[in-house]
Order: structure tokens, then C-alpha cells, then sequence
């Protein structure tokens, strides 16, 4: 999966980034490393499903794609 992400230098320092695909996804980081490292982690969790939330019948399945 590839996803867009808009990086913004914050006004006092470092920077500060935001991903327009996942609304309410973003992050911030005192170093361009730390932001990348902030980033990935933001991504992950605002794509993760708790399955203990979702009813599933004895005819449904769970799987994982990648795109």
C-alpha cells in the first residue's frame, strides 16, 4: 500500500505530517527520523480493527490483503 502524506516544518521546530486518505491520521516529530518512525506508527494504528468489536457468523472469514 502507498499512501500520500503531507509533511509541514512545525513553527517552533521539527515537523509534522498528515495523511489526507485516513481522515484524522497524523503525527509529529521533534527530527525528520522521529516523524518517519511517529508516522508509521500512526498509520498502523489508525488502520487496525480490534476483532473482539465485529460479530462474525460461522460463514464468514477473516483475511488480510495488501494494496
Amino acid at each position: 500500500m502507498k499512501l500520500k502524506v503531507v509533511i509541514h516544518e512545525a513553527e517552533e521546530e521539527g515537523y509534522w505530517a498528515e495523511v489526507p486518505s485516513i481522515p484524522g491520521c497524523g503525527t509529529q516529530g521533534d527530527s525528520f527520523d522521529e516523524l518517519l518512525t511517529n508516522l508509521y506508527e500512526a498509520v498502523e494504528c489508525c488502520l487496525s480493527v480490534d476483532m473482539q468489536d465485529i460479530s462474525l457468523s460461522g460463514k464468514d472469514k477473516v483475511i488480510e490483503i495488501a494494496v
